[in-house]
């Protein structure tokens, strides 16, 4: 049966990519999860506007570097994460939506490198992530959720989307695909233009950082398919 619900959405698959790590930080430039950024010379690493200290750095791309199929659609240069763990809670009651996309407490950005890094020492975390490098990228089917697919004008029954639920769209860590949401379909708005921001990269509850969203939440971080600067990050949980 599953085959069969497979067979009715196949014209809106995509592909997916599953980052494939390694322990350890490697060099500046890798893609990575957690460890040192890429910092130009004379940059310092980035504080929370909210309670003045070192954020934390969860996620690294490097946009040269993608599977050759996605090159180009997120832009040249290097992506960066960094979100404040440091006063979540208190960042929560002062900033009601600290959990929204274009929150004060988080840093989503895509610097050009220049000829030389700033080698600075990562800050003390009270719960210091681990370095990971992402070695490489495994390729995977992913279609779309039950309310994606009708926001689309896909008319599936609930029954039949319980053949494909527990596999569709990919959980987890991921590049590229469609959004695994918790809860319904929460897609920012560019500020530039107002289009739909489409999903970048997934970063699941305690996948390849020690690090939970809320109840075994899921966070997403979007980019406007034609403003390339602008990107966010939400997440959402139980």
């Amino acid at each position: 049966m599953s085959e069969n619900v497979l067979k009715k959405i196949a014209h809106l698959k995509r592909s997916t990519w599953l980052p494939q790590v390694e322990e350890g930080d490697g060099d500046l430039a890798d893609s990575k999860f957690a460890g040192k950024p890429w910092l130009n010379k004379g940059e310092q690493w980035p504080k929370c506007p909210l309670c003045s200290k070192p954020i934390q750095f969860f996620l690294q791309l490097n946009l040269e570097t993608l599977p050759e199929e996605t090159r180009g659609r997120v832009g040249t240069g290097i992506l960066q994460m960094f979100y404040c763990l440091n006063c979540e809670p208190d960042c929560c009651e002062v900033l009601a939506d600290a959990w929204e996309p274009f929150a004060k407490s988080e840093l989503i950005q895509v610097i050009q490198p220049k000829e030389q890094a700033e080698v600075i020492e990562i800050p003390e975390f009270r719960n210091p992530f681990p370095p990971k490098r992402i070695v490489g990228w495994k390729q995977e089917d992913d279609y779309p959720d039950y309310d994606d697919l009708t926001d689309m004008g896909v008319k599936l029954e609930l029954e039949e989307f319980g053949f494909i639920e527990d596999d569709y769209p990919r959980q987890g860590d991921k590049l590229g695909g469609y959004p695994f949401w918790v809860q319904s379909p929460e897609y920012p708005n560019c500020p530039v233009c107002q289009k739909r921001m489409e999903l970048v990269f997934q970063i699941d509850s305690e996948k390849n950082l020690p690090n939970m969203w809320g109840d075994m939440g899921v966070g997403h971080i979007t980019q406007c398919p034609d403003h390339k600067t602008q990107l966010a990050f939400g997440w959402a949980c139980h």
